[in-house]
């Protein structure tokens, strides 16, 4: 009943900056919770960044944090992740997930995540 879809990746010089977009259409709500998690050729899906369904709450991975962030607009059902100074080793397809009543505990695993994306590629040349 929820459908998601990411846009805004593309090629990019490895210092460079890209803005992703994921928009939601269906039966969506504010309080849905949304994660962005990536995968590179050969490894696993790995968390990037979380923000609750009002906003107030953002986490991020390690790797990201001071370099990403993640915010929504509720309005346009549009979550955003601006990410700045990346690296070569993020080259990845990237895709956003959604789900109601994620915890603080667990915001990290897809298993939480009951709506998702194609993914939008982000290609980080060196």
């Amino acid at each position: 009943q929820v459908q998601l879809v990411e846009s805004g990746g593309g090629l990019v010089q490895a210092g460079g900056s890209l803005r992703l977009s994921c928009a939601a259409s269906g039966r969506t709500s504010s309080y849905y919770s949304t994660g962005w998690f990536r995968q590179a050729p050969g490894k696993e899906r790995e968390f990037v960044a979380f923000i609750s369904g009002s906003g107030l709450r953002t986490y991020y991975a390690d790797f990201v944090q001071g370099r990403f962030t993640i915010s929504r607009d509720n309005a346009k059902n549009t979550v955003y992740l601006q990410m700045n100074s990346l690296k070569p080793e993020e080259t990845a397809v990237y895709y956003c997930a959604a789900g109601s009543r994620i915890s603080s505990d667990n915001y990290y695993s897809d298993r939480e995540y009951g709506y998702w994306g194609q993914g939008t590629q982000v290609t980080v040349s060196s």
